[in-house]
């Protein structure tokens, strides 16, 4: 099969000296807490709607078809488009929030994008903990949108342009590993309020939301502007003693000159929504689009969103859907963690593809397992070992993606854009990855009920499309200086043709690079 891939070698453009040093760790660490506000509404949605007190009280209709489980197609029990709006409406208004957060995060700088996420979070954290009726449920959901909009724009940007090259895959993905730290603790606080009488239990679940919101408010105002936004912004030498002091040397020139280079061509640009389309960009307008849509398709977000509910949609109890989502929970993290590790050395292409067999086996599995036991009619139940063979399934799948697709599908949109257009090109990738959320999140329970177990067949399909994308089209990133990116599109296979001689640098300026060649 065709593939157009770079090697594994860290020769790809400029090696510019320095080293992580403690400063940028923590740096990097306080910013990446962005991602506990995403992963924790992620977390505490799915197991709030499957609690008996909220849903009585704002949807009674829902809880009555729950309850009336022995007469009920397994798959349909909760189907309803007004208990999905209230999961996906958060990610409605994180669609439109990104496109403001562009502009915020261009002229006044990442780390105020990132404080004005925190503090709208927090404010939506009030709204749903204190809620009397379904309408300020939602308009604390869009709060929280709004909050994760700004945060999921700004966070991974700062990250990219924060860290050393070579170590730029591992530090972004700490945001990742917050998302999956804030659905992990959201699952275990579910699991633990659900045993609260009254509605003290789903309240306490929502409104401890305000912690992560707090965390990432507090912490952006300590955070130090990135010498790519300090340039942008006119304040040359804040840049140089900041570059100095992020990259542990005084032998910053090169990658100063590269960085301020790059800033006065940013400066031509009038409107970056109008240049993005130019044909210069057109690979990395593409891959901000394509990699958060097929992250999505991966399905991943039924498991997340809704995993107390699909696992008693099939048949688990109360307990036993609260602990399973514990566990894929805890699977997901310490997946996240490996690629962490690995990222930096096997590189961006080889953990996609890998993850995606994964998952594409899994999911086949899973459709396969419910669909004996249900069928099409949807009556029946799972014994305990039946269900533990399930889980099982769900949880390697739950791995692939969190050393895959989860967090590559952030890091390489952040990293691939040249900074004239990179706060449009985080918002297009955004944009992308909230509306096809919204969709997802929007749709499943009601996709569940009419493709039942072929739903699992469906994402499957998607996934492997997107891993065939990936294996075509995608060149490899790791090691690679993040405004020296160009060099790898001109250099590719397939990418290549839509760049002039004038478009990133003269033959020279690309010696580094090797010529991507399409495997056989």
């Amino acid at each position: 099969m065709a593939g157009g891939g770079f090697g594994d070698s860290n020769g790809d453009g400029k090696d510019y000296p320095g080293k992580l040093t403690m400063f940028v760790f923590f740096t990097c660490v306080v910013a990446a807490t962005g991602g506990l506000i995403f992963g924790y509404d992620i977390g505490i949605s799915g197991g709030v709607t499957a609690m008996d007190t909220f849903l009585s009280r704002f949807f009674p209709t829902v809880y009555h078809q729950e309850k009336a489980a022995h007469s009920t197609n397994q798959y349909c029990k909760f189907d309803s488009q007004l208990l999905t709006t209230f999961t996906s409406s958060l990610y409605l208004a994180a669609l439109i929030a990104s496109f403001f957060a562009s502009t915020v995060t261009r002229v006044l700088g990442r780390k105020w994008s990132m404080l004005g996420g925190g503090i709208t979070f927090l404010v939506g954290a009030a709204f749903n903990g204190f809620a009397k009726d379904l309408a300020m449920l939602i308009a604390g959901r869009i709060l929280l949108g709004i909050g994760v909009g700004f945060a999921n724009q700004s966070v991974p940007v700062y990250l990219s342009e924060m860290a050393p090259a070579k170590y730029r895959g591992t530090l972004n993905i700490g945001f990742q590993l917050m998302i999956t730290i804030g659905i992990l603790a959201a699952n275990l606080i579910n699991y633990g309020t659900s045993r609260l009488k009254g509605s003290i239990g789903w309240r306490v679940s929502l409104g401890l939301a305000a912690v992560p919101a707090a965390i990432i408010a507090l912490g952006s105002l300590f955070l130090p502007d990135t010498p790519n936004s300090l340039i942008e912004r006119g304040h040359d030498e804040e840049a140089r003693t900041m570059l100095k002091r992020i990259r542990g040397t005084d032998y910053i020139h090169a990658e100063f000159e590269d960085i301020k280079a790059a800033s006065e061509e940013s400066k031509t640009v009038k409107h970056p929504w109008r240049n993005i389309i130019q044909r210069r960009y057109r690979p990395q307008l593409v891959m901000s689009i394509f990699i958060p849509f097929f992250q999505q398709l991966t399905g991943i977000n039924v498991i997340m969103f809704y995993a107390p509910v699909l696992f008693k949609t099939i048949g688990f109890g109360n307990d036993a859907s609260l602990i399973s989502a514990v566990i894929t929970g805890l699977v997901n993290l310490f997946s996240t963690l490996v690629s962490v590790v690995t990222v930096d050395r096997l590189g961006r292409r080889k953990l996609f593809l890998q993850g995606g067999v994964q998952m594409i086996v899994c999911q086949i599995v899973v459709g396969t397992l419910i669909g004996v036991k249900f069928g099409t009619s949807g009556q029946g139940s799972l014994s305990g070992t039946y269900a533990s063979f399930v889980v099982a399934f769900i949880c390697i799948y739950v791995a692939g993606f969190a050393w895959s697709w989860g967090p590559l599908g952030w890091l390489v949109p952040s990293e691939i854009f040249p900074l004239e257009i990179r706060s449009a090109g985080q918002s297009i990738n955004v944009s992308v990855n909230m509306l096809f959320t919204f969709i997802i999140a929007q749709a499943f329970l009601a996709l569940l009920c009419r493709l039942k177990f072929g739903l699992f067949y469906f994402f499957g399909g998607w996934v492997v499309v997107m891993t065939t994308f990936i294996a075509l089209f995608l060149p490899e990133t790791k090691g690679v200086p993040i405004e020296e990116m160009v060099l790898v599109w001109r250099r590719h296979w397939f990418w290549n043709r839509f760049f002039d001689e004038e478009d990133g640098g003269d033959a020279s300026s690309t010696a580094g690079v090797e010529m991507a060649k399409p495997s056989v």
